[in-house]
């Protein structure tokens, strides 16, 4: 499978990426915005002798020609894509009355409209993806927060992140919607605390669930199975609150 992971550099990306280089059959396209740490993902890479083939693609989603020039390098190799996880995200922890109308864009530019272009740029190579027996030709995962979901606990300082994560719920449920005739499923995956730096600056001191290997392992399972079950759903994936 041709799968493409965003914000692989560093917690779950890292961990979907170097889980989903396992298979033999996969081949990872993993972008960042940092260069250094996407070099050390490759190292790691490098010296397990995974079996899968990972390429390492730096840029900015929230660019236009950071995404032009990052689908420029996809369609050098592949017009295919089977895959899309939309992993990259950003959380500030403020105040509501201490957040500025910066950090509103910062947070929604990164967790909800560069995710939209990722999709809209994506596309047209999820739909080149041969049709599957199950009915779809590709899956598109968003990776959602369980704070982002109606009736869920909420944590003070989390006002624009959760609220991100919530449209990114409801956009996942219009795109299924939208993508049925194309057979190009959607789902989101609202994940509870995953021992990461963001967790970290979320909820200072406390300890996470799980690790982020432990939740790579799901996610990777899920991107490349779950579109067998599901469309259109926002699955919790926590086992504890937050």
């Amino acid at each position: 499978m041709n799968i493409l992971l965003t914000g692989a550099s560093s917690g779950i990306g890292y961990a979907t990426a170097l889980e989903l280089v396992k298979s033999a059959d996969n081949k990872v396209y993993a972008i960042s915005r940092n260069k250094e740490k996407l070099e050390k993902l490759r190292q790691e890479y490098q010296q397990m002798n995974f079996s899968g083939k990972l390429e390492v693609l730096s840029g900015d989603l929230t660019s236009d020609v950071d995404r032009a020039r990052m689908k420029s390098a996809i369609l050098s190799s592949t017009n295919t894509l089977d895959i899309l996880i939309n992993n990259a995200g950003l959380l500030i922890n403020k105040p509501f009355q201490n957040l500025s109308e910066g950090d509103w864009q910062a947070i929604y530019s990164t967790n909800v409209f560069s995710v939209a272009a990722i999709i809209r740029d994506m596309l047209p190579l999820l739909c080149e993806s041969n049709l599957k027996s199950h009915g779809y030709r590709a899956h598109i995962v968003n990776i959602g927060s369980i704070g982002g979901l109606n009736g869920s606990s909420k944590f003070p300082g989390l006002s624009a992140y959760s609220s991100s994560k919530a449209a990114l719920a409801v956009m996942t449920e219009c795109l299924a919607e939208e993508f049925k005739e194309l057979k190009v499923a959607v789902n989101s995956l609202a994940l509870g605390s995953v021992h990461t730096e963001m967790f970290s600056k979320a909820f200072p001191g406390m300890t996470a669930a799980r690790t982020a290997e432990e939740m790579a392992e799901y996610i990777a399972d899920f991107a490349m199975k779950g579109n067998r079950y599901f469309n259109g759903k926002n699955l919790p994936v926590s086992g504890s609150t937050p």
